[in-house]
């Protein structure tokens, strides 16, 4: 069939309609593009569908730098440029919040763009797959469980883009010597030099010494560690991390300050542009001195250190032991004050008591509505909401405007240039009369 591309869709796709108006969801369309689309699936009220020929190419089209898109299911939107992009994220945003939430879409405003729209990422994960006795090292196939095997990542800093390729290679010619197979790989760099390699894997014998020597030698690792984990790997539940060479911990700075990050911790993975969504934080928050501020999945303090040097007090609620290692150590570094608050933000925050601003920053699944009632409980003045999927944002805000709160702003801030990822910033007030 053919379909004119109209817009951009979360998860990647080019939106069109067929002649009965249905919404045709086109793997690799652009926006602009006339395609010849094959039809995958027919949902009913839309159609799945993958571009087989494109006849009239969008003005916005680009040949993709990368050899591995198309197949690798780690970017989306190679092959659309980059101020379309833009364009496609605040569409995401805006319709979930009209469609999900019944909200204002105009809330939404034009998205931060990152300040590189390639060599951004500080952090990738490396799938361990082994076929025929022989190692493979890569990335997940789009929509798949198959890996892609990849000699570089254009995301990756120019330096470290041939990271995936040498770890491959050091692995297979480790593979006699673990003991104990590796499930996955996380390869962290920083822009102050740092290089850390994660190993994660179950409980087991494991080559300590020869591990971190060659891991080292591979990619000039500044730290090697290994994860431990129990269970399903999918699941990424830390039991144990043990320090094969080097401290333990990676080191990148946001604006002024410094964060120490260990294995198991999470941290946003484009640097520059996490400045940015600190910047849009902490101007939403608007801390003056006076007020109590609390900050809920505050990991390794992103978030908790600017909000500790401009409020008056700060309560931070997290439940990872790492990322609690690492923020109390971050904190100390910066020479800040909080209160820390360890363990499940629904249990803790039932004592914590009245806030004037609450900051919250939940996993990509969003808020259990126990744990959302219990800070809107605190009640605060102003509730600043940091998303990485407009979906569960939507949902959320629903909940939040119920309360009493008004959505006031969205801005969609790009960390995840290529991808149909998108991080947002949405700002809930009390309104006066």
């Amino acid at each position: 069939m053919r379909v004119r591309i109209d817009s951009l869709a979360h998860g990647g796709a080019g939106v069109g309609r067929d002649a009965d108006g249905r919404a045709v969801f086109v793997r690799g369309g652009c926006p602009g593009d006339l395609v010849e689309a094959s039809v995958d699936a027919d949902k009913g009220r839309y159609l799945l569908a993958t571009v087989a020929e494109v006849l009239e190419p969008s003005p916005s089209r680009v040949t993709a730098p990368c050899p591995y898109f198309g197949t690798c299911g780690g970017c989306q939107w190679q092959h659309v440029d980059y101020a379309e992009q833009l364009r496609g994220k605040r569409g995401i945003v805006a319709d979930a919040i009209e469609r999900i939430a019944r909200l204002d879409p105009d809330v939404v405003g034009d998205v931060v763009p990152s300040p590189e729209p390639y060599s951004y990422r500080n952090k990738v994960e490396l799938a361990v797959r082994s076929t025929g006795g022989r190692l493979r090292l890569g990335f997940l196939a789009e929509h798949s469980h198959d890996l892609v095997e990849v000699d570089a990542c254009l995301l990756l800093p120019e330096s470290a883009r041939r990271a995936p390729k040498a770890l491959a290679g050091a692995l297979r010619f480790l593979a006699g010597r673990l003991g104990t197979p590796v499930e996955r790989v996380a390869y962290r760099v920083s822009a102050r030099g740092d290089a850390e390699v994660a190993l994660w894997s179950a409980p087991g014998p494991f080559g300590r010494s020869a591990v971190a020597r060659v891991i080292r030698d591979a990619v000039s690792a500044t730290g090697v560690t290994r994860v431990l984990f129990k269970g399903d790997a999918k699941e990424r539940r830390a039991s144990k991390v043990e320090v094969l060479s080097g401290r333990g911990w990676w080191q990148e700075c946001l604006g002024r300050y410094d964060y120490a990050v260990s294995s198991p911790s999470f941290f946003q993975v484009n640097t520059a542009a996490a400045e940015l969504l600190v910047d849009e934080v902490i101007l939403a928050a608007a801390p003056d001195g006076s007020d109590r501020v609390l900050d809920v999945f505050s990991g390794v303090g992103t978030f908790t250190l600017p909000l500790a040097e401009h409020a008056g007090a700060t309560v931070a609620v997290e439940s990872s032991a790492f990322a609690l290692r690492d923020l109390r150590r971050n904190l100390e570094s910066a020479r800040l004050e909080a209160d820390i608050a360890p363990g499940d933000a629904e249990r803790v925050l039932e004592g914590v008591g009245p806030v004037d601003v609450a900051v919250v920053d939940p996993p990509r699944s969003g808020m259990e509505r126990p744990a959302l009632a219990r800070v809107l409980a605190c009640g605060p003045e102003r509730l600043v909401y940091v998303s990485c999927d407009p979906a569960t944002l939507a949902r959320d805000a629903a909940m939040v405007t119920a309360s009493g709160l008004t959505l006031v702003s969205v801005t969609p801030v790009d960390l995840f240039p290529q991808t149909s990822h998108v991080e947002s910033v949405a700002l809930f007030e009390r309104l006066r009369d």
